[in-house]
């Protein structure tokens, strides 16, 4: 990997710093988004990406895909296939193929007005990133199962609190019927009283407790609660931000426009520890992606199935690597690790 700034002799100092948001009642009023957030669960951060650039990462995207050499044409929508097309499931998502750490993946992580965003929730510079999902989200998909509401938290119920914030930086246009993100606006607020409320009704199947589905039962509390579903809109270089207590989902197209979107989260170095870091650098140096969850919780892989079968198209590296300036390379979290 192309990288600058690696030879870092020592680990680098975490400046302790307040704590940021609490997101608990007792947030000032910031006479921003943050006041958004603190309120709703979630924000939009407009241009966060100029557009310009937010448009070259899409067509960065498109050009990806065509780069299999199966079929795809982005200029013809009907050469959307699962045989045209890497592995991506019908939420969009894709996490295989090494394409967590291409060079667009990467740069849009280190956008100044993305990593902007996190340090004034947490009031620190010193940040690790997630190697999340890239979101390549198509229209009318009938060659794959049909993308089913899925509302969800993404925090385990039993560490309650604000603690952590994830994100999504939009590439294309996205109006109320393209897909997208939907979340339930304010029910971050009630989680614990959720919790406490149906703490003995049977939890769905999840491969990770930082993952809790909503049930029909609980679905119709947060109705009778008076909570609704939003869904959220934004243009090309917004960045989309919610509190991983905020039950959310994402909808597909019923347009002919197509959401391209990467996942961005970050969260504080000091919240991570030193087997973390360790972990997190495994990761980078393999090329492999982690959940949203930016100490590296939990580490993909890059094999892709096609039905039974590893797919003959998998990649184990990225097609155009990453060359990270001295900002960006410090959210892999490397420079911070003990020697």
């Amino acid at each position: 990997m192309s990288v600058t700034a690696t030879n870092t002799v020592a680990p680098l100092t975490v400046v302790a710093t307040s704590e940021g948001l609490k997101i608990d009642g007792t947030d000032p009023k910031y006479g921003d988004w943050r006041d958004d957030l603190v309120r709703d669960g979630y924000a939009v951060i407009k241009g966060a990406v100029p557009k310009e650039r937010a448009g070259k990462y899409a067509d960065a995207m498109f050009s990806w895909l065509e780069g299999f050499d199966l079929g795809f044409n982005r200029n013809d929508l009907s050469t959307v296939h699962r045989d045209n097309l890497p592995w991506i499931d019908q939420k969009g998502m894709c996490l295989q193929y090494a394409v967590t750490h291409e060079d667009f993946a990467w740069a849009i992580r280190g956008e100044p007005g993305v990593v902007a965003a996190f340090e004034k929730v947490y009031d620190t510079k010193d940040l690790i990133v997630s190697f999340d999902a890239i979101n390549f989200g198509f229209p009318n998909r009938t060659d794959i199962p049909k993308n089913v509401p899925w509302p969800h938290q993404d925090q385990d119920p039993l560490k309650p609190g604000f603690r952590c914030l994830q994100g999504l930086v939009n590439l294309l246009p996205n109006g109320p019927d393209d897909g997208g993100l939907i979340v339930c606006k304010g029910a971050h607020l009630v989680s614990e009283e959720y919790h406490r409320v149906f703490k003995d009704e049977p939890r769905i199947p999840a491969w990770t407790n930082e993952w809790f589905g909503f049930t029909d039962n609980g679905m119709k509390w947060l109705e009778i609660q008076g909570y609704e579903w939003e869904k959220v809109c934004a243009d090309p270089g917004d960045l989309l931000v919610w509190d991983s207590r905020t039950p959310h989902y994402n909808l597909s197209s019923k347009t002919q426009q197509p959401r391209f979107a990467a996942y961005t989260c970050y969260m504080p170095v000091a919240h991570a520890t030193q087997e973390d870091l360790e972990r997190k650098k495994d990761a980078f140096e393999r090329f492999v992606g982690t959940t949203h969850w930016p100490n590296a919780r939990h580490v993909g892989s890059n094999v892709a199935k096609r039905g039974e079968e590893d797919d003959p198209h998998n990649r184990l590296e990225p097609v155009n690597k990453p060359a990270l300036d001295e900002r960006t390379f410090k959210l892999t979290g490397i420079p911070y690790m003990a020697e």
